[in-house]
């Protein structure tokens, strides 16, 4: 095998292994949509686990506070909204009924 065809075959196996690595399209991060706490008080977990529910209290978050949880992108188990609070920028689990004012900032 001459040294052309070498260098032809290796590009080919690594372009083709490149694509077969890459990242599809739709797999970007999606970025919380903006919302605030509307209960007087909501507890923030730092997980929520199937069997035991939320664990893990992190602090308890005001009315107004600004949080974000896109509907639909970020999951709710039983309840529990994935959310981000933007004060610290930290992840947790808040109720979903506390989770209102969305695109309101």
């Amino acid at each position: 095998m001459s040294t052309t065809t070498r260098i032809a075959v290796s590009f080919a196996a690594v372009g083709a292994l490149t694509l077969a690595l890459a990242a599809p399209a739709g797999a970007e991060p999606t970025v919380p949509e903006h919302a605030v706490i509307v209960c007087d008080s909501a507890s923030f977990y730092a997980n929520y686990d199937s069997s035991a529910g939320p664990v893990g209290l992190k602090r308890t978050l005001a009315r107004g506070n600004k949080v974000g949880h896109t509907r639909g992108a970020h999951p709710v188990y039983n309840g529990w909204a994935a959310t981000f609070d933007f004060g610290p920028n930290d992840w947790g689990f808040v109720r979903s009924e506390c989770l209102g004012g969305f695109g309101s900032w």
